[in-house]
C-alpha cells in the first residue's frame, strides 16, 4: 500500500519497503522533519506531546518517534495510550510547542500513521504541512550533540485532566445524567476509548455500563469505522441488556456514533445535529459542518434563528471556518464533534458528555429523539473517468448549468436544489469525480445521484 503523505501527517501500512509502506525508516524520516520545523519555529529548548492508540504498532512507532525527537534535543511528554482529542488538550496544557498522535484512526489494524498538531493542540495548517513535507524531502535535519539531546517524561495524568476540563464545561449536567440512570453499552473495538469511553461515563454518573470490545489489545474484533454494517454485535447486545443505548467510537476516540435502544442505528450524520441541538437551545450562536455533511444541521441551525456555514472537507477547513465565524459548535458528518469552548478538534468524549445532557433533558428515547429531527438520506457515487478529460471544467459546467439554484464552489461543486443537494468533489489521486448526494430518503437521494451522473456523462 503507497505511503500517503499529506499536510496533516503520513499514514501507511506496517512493513513493507521503505518509501512505500510505513517502515521504521519511514517514521523516524518524518519524525525528523516534523521536530525540525518545531525547532526552526521556536527558541529555546522545545516540547512536544505524543500518545497513541492501542494498534498493535503503537508502542513501536511511538518508541521511534519519542526517540527521534529526543534526539533532535526536543523534551518529549509521552500519554502513553490515549485518544486523539486527549492530545490535543493536553498540548496546550503543557504549554507545549506541538503534538503527535499515532494512530490511523477508523483505518485497520496493519495502518498507522503520525497526526501533527501546532502549538495550539491543532492540526497543522496547509502552509506548515507543506514545509514539513518539504523538510522531509530535502533531508536537511541536524540532530542534537550529546549534551543536548531531549528527555522523554511519560504523563499518565491526561485521562483524568480530560475528563475534568469536560465535567466543568457549564453545559455538562452531570445531575442530569446522573437522575436519567441510564443503561448503556459501549464498543470500543479494542483501542484506547475501552479505557477513555467507561471512565467518562462512570465520571458522569453512568452506573449501568456493559463493555464491548474495551481490552485495549489493538485486536480490532471487526472493522473499526463506526458504520452500521460494522456494528451488529453492539446491536444484539443492546437488545439483549436492555439498555437505553450504544456508545462506538473509532480507535483513536475522534469519531463518535449512537445505536438506537431497539438497535437500529441513531446515524453518525446526526451525532453532530443532536449535540448542536442542544448547545444552541442553551447557548445561540452559528454553526459549521463541511460541504458533504447532511443538511439536518443547517436546518435545526435555522429553526433556532442562527446562521449555518459550510467549510471544505477536512478537519481543518471546519476550524478554520469556526474561527472566521465564531460558531459555537461545528464538526463533520462523520461522527466528529468540534466543540470550541473545550478545544478546537473532533472529541468523541466531549460529544458524549454533550448528548447525554441533551437526551436527559428531553426525558425521551434516543429513537424517539433522532425522530424529531428532518430526516435525510445521503448517497455516495463516483464517476471514473480517463486521463485526458479536463474535471475541473466538468465541475465548472455543472457550476453554470445550476446558477440559478444556490451554488457553493469551495470545495469542487455543491448545488443546493430545494431540501436537496448533490456535492462533486474531483479525486487529487485519481481521475474521478466524487458524487454525494442527500435527499429525503435514500431512493430519492440515489435518484438525484444518477441524475448528475447521466448529466456529466452527457457533457463528457
Amino acid at each position: 500500500m503507497t505511503l500517503i503523505k499529506s499536510i496533516s501527517g503520513i499514514r501507511g501500512t506496517i512493513g513493507g519497503t521503505t518509501g512505500i509502506n510505513l517502515t521504521p525508516i519511514d517514521a523516524v524520516k518524518f519524525a525528523a522533519a516534523y521536530g525540525t520545523w518545531i525547532k526552526n519555529n521556536n527558541q529555546g529548548k522545545p516540547k512536544v506531546v505524543i500518545g497513541r492508540d492501542a494498534r498493535l504498532s503503537g508502542q513501536m512507532i511511538s518508541d521511534l518517534v519519542s526517540s527521534t525527537l529526543i534526539g533532535l534535543g526536543i523534551d518529549v511528554i509521552d500519554l502513553g495510550l490515549s485518544t486523539t482529542p486527549t492530545v490535543e488538550v493536553a498540548v496546550p496544557m503543557e504549554k507545549a510547542h506541538g503534538g503527535i498522535i499515532l494512530t490511523a484512526s477508523h483505518n485497520p489494524k496493519q495502518w498507522n500513521a503520525l497526526k501533527l498538531l501546532n502549538e495550539k493542540g491543532e492540526f497543522v495548517s496547509g502552509e506548515d504541512g507543506k514545509q514539513i513535507l518539504e523538510i522531509a524531502e530535502s533531508d536537511s535535519m541536524s540532530f542534537a550533540e550529546v549534551d543536548d539531546l531531549g528527555i522523554k517524561t511519560k504523563d499518565e495524568t491526561y485521562l483524568k485532566k480530560h475528563i475534568d476540563a469536560i465535567l466543568a464545561l457549564p453545559l455538562v449536567d452531570v445531575d442530569a445524567i446522573k437522575k436519567a440512570n441510564f443503561n448503556i453499552v459501549v464498543d470500543a473495538v479494542n483501542s484506547s476509548g475501552g479505557i477513555f469511553v467507561p471512565a467518562l461515563l462512570e465520571a458522569l454518573g453512568v452506573n449501568q455500563v456493559t463493555k464491548l470490545y474495551c481490552d485495549p489489545t489493538g485486536h480490532f474484533p471487526h472493522n473499526p469505522e463506526p458504520l452500521p454494517e460494522h456494528l451488529g454485535d453492539l446491536s444484539k447486545e443492546i437488545v439483549s441488556n436492555k439498555a437505553d443505548m450504544g456508545i462506538t467510537v473509532d480507535p483513536d476516540v475522534d469519531r463518535l456514533a449512537f445505536v438506537c435502544e431497539d438497535g437500529s442505528m441513531f446515524g453518525e450524520e446526526y451525532t453532530l445535529v443532536a449535540v448542536a441541538d442542544y448547545v444552541l437551545s442553551k447557548n445561540p450562536g452559528s454553526t459549521v459542518s463541511n460541504l458533504s455533511s447532511t443538511r439536518a444541521l443547517r436546518d435545526v441551525t435555522e429553526g433556532y434563528g442562527q446562521t449555518y456555514a459550510a467549510s471544505a472537507v477536512g478537519e481543518v477547513n471546519v476550524v478554520e471556518k469556526m474561527k472566521a465565524i465564531n460558531a459555537v459548535i461545528g464538526g463533520e458528518g462523520n461522527g466528529g464533534i468540534i466543540y470550541p469552548e473545550l478545544h478546537y478538534g473532533r472529541d468523541a468524549l466531549v460529544g458524549i458528555a454533550m448528548f447525554l445532557s441533551h437526551l436527559a433533558h428531553k426525558g425521551c428515547t434516543i429513537s424517539e429523539l433522532r425522530d424529531s429531527y428532518p430526516k435525510y438520506t445521503i448517497s455516495k457515487n463516483k464517476i471514473e473517468l480517463t486521463e485526458d478529460i479536463n474535471v475541473d471544467l466538468i465541475l465548472q459546467k455543472m457550476a453554470d448549468k445550476y446558477s440559478h439554484e444556490e451554488v457553493d464552489t469551495t470545495d469542487g461543486v455543491k448545488i443546493y436544489i430545494e431540501k436537496e443537494w448533490v456535492h462533486l468533489r474531483k479525486s487529487n489521486t485519481e481521475p474521478i469525480i466524487r458524487i454525494y448526494s442527500e435527499s429525503k430518503d435514500a431512493a430519492s437521494a440515489d435518484e438525484l445521484a444518477k441524475r448528475i451522473i447521466s448529466e456529466i456523462k452527457n457533457m463528457i
